[in-house]
């Protein structure tokens, strides 16, 4: 083989070498590529069969048979209870092995089998919205230093309220059973709700507050329902203090001539006395009743029994006003020139809240000149503000609501 012969065939394998190197490089690339897609397939396929997984678990949760409502009556000897279902008649069933045997209770939800109406869970019981969605506080944080003027109601609540629930050993060895319900009774702002809010704070009581006249509703028997559900709300939170604010919206007197609507506000006053005979007075749930009207009241929840503890709040006196001021202004950031002995002789025949309202007044005054002190003057035109009875009405000025 001459040279050009031999040049030639290593030309010739040079470029074999290279086409194979080509192809392997693209060969490897295809394999990397090959490789991500084996990775992307497997991680599909186990983010489906997660999918195929709650499907199939949606799927038979949709294919279990409906359950049937009951209210459970009695409890058997041999095991089976008696259960009224929403249908209409009395069963005798037996008891799912799941149900914990301490649920079982007269009275309480269950869950019926729709086949064999075997109990199947105990439902918690339901609460209304207007209940669930009253005022409940865990721990108020009002306390008694919050309170000016009331030291005497303050001890009569303290002896109805708070000792009942923190040393009820003392009544046992007196041999005397605690008030039932306390009634205070005052004109508006005269701090009864925080009285009661007080008192909740004191005893680490959870605080449930409700209007009465939420309780009047308009279809029959709604209203002794929510009585009967607040108090079970009470009984679940307890202690508890349960403090029912105008009261005589739901508690007047029953009268011979009534309409259908006073008829239910009746029912639901019956109701409420029902539930307040039905616990005892040492338990870990107390009753308080706010009302501004006690003559309108009917005499049943006037009984020794029900709200027999009536504490008058009436408008504070000087030493009173003094008191509140003075906790008002604990606070605010006053000039030398503030006499709060002056305020409280000026301010005779105000209220608690009114008291406060000046505070805030003169606050807003001291504001509005861009200073960060209170001075006299401040508080001067406040009192002229919320204590003068001469200002125009919106009626008597002329303007009209459309």
């Amino acid at each position: 083989m001459d040279d050009r012969q031999q040049d030639e065939f290593v030309t010739e394998l040079r470029d074999k070498i290279r086409v194979l190197e080509d192809r392997n490089t693209r060969l490897m690339e295809e394999v990397r590529m090959a490789e991500g897609e084996k990775r992307y397939v497997e991680s599909e396929l186990f983010r489906l069969q997660k999918d195929v997984k709650r499907l199939r678990a949606e799927m038979e949760r949709l294919k279990s048979p409906p359950l049937i409502i009951g209210t459970l009556k009695d409890l058997l000897p041999d095991g089976r209870v008696v259960v009224k279902s929403s249908t209409g008649p009395d069963f005798i069933v037996s008891i799912s092995e799941y149900v914990p045997p301490e649920d079982l209770i007269a009275g309480a939800r269950v869950s019926l089998n729709k086949q064999t109406l075997a109990v199947m869970g105990v439902l918690p019981q339901p609460l209304d919205p207007i209940v669930t969605g009253a005022e409940i506080i865990e721990k108020p944080d009002i306390s008694y230093a919050d309170i000016g003027g009331l030291d005497e109601q303050i001890r009569d609540v303290k002896e109805a309220v708070e000792d009942p629930l923190l040393r009820p050993e003392l009544y046992k060895k007196v041999g005397i059973n605690p008030p039932k319900g306390v009634l205070l009774v005052g004109p508006p702002g005269t701090g009864k709700t925080l009285l009661a809010k007080a008192v909740a704070h004191a005893t680490d009581a959870t605080f449930i507050r409700l209007v009465g006249s939420e309780l009047v509703q308009k279809y029959i028997g709604e209203g002794a329902r929510l009585v009967r559900e607040l108090f079970e709300l009470a009984n679940e939170k307890a202690p508890s203090i349960v403090f029912i604010d105008e009261l005589d919206s739901v508690g007047a007197k029953r009268l011979d001539v009534a309409t259908s609507g006073d008829r239910e506000v009746q029912r639901t006053l019956m109701q409420l006395l029902a539930e307040l005979d039905g616990f005892k007075p040492t338990g870990d749930v107390k009753i308080i009743g706010a009302t501004n009207r006690p003559d309108i009241l009917d005499d049943a929840l006037l009984r020794p029994g029900r709200f027999d503890r009536i504490i008058e709040i009436g408008l504070p006196n000087y030493e009173g006003r003094l008191q509140i001021f003075k906790i008002h202004t604990d606070g605010m950031s006053i000039g030398e020139s503030l006499d709060l002995k002056d305020l409280a002789i000026r301010s005779d025949g105000a209220s608690g809240a009114e008291l406060r309202s000046i505070c805030t007044e003169a606050g807003m005054f001291a504001i509005r000149d861009n200073r960060d002190t209170v001075n006299m003057s401040d508080f001067d035109q406040a009192l002229r503000k919320v204590l003068d009875s001469d200002q125009p009405s919106m009626m008597s000025s002329g303007l009209m609501f459309a």
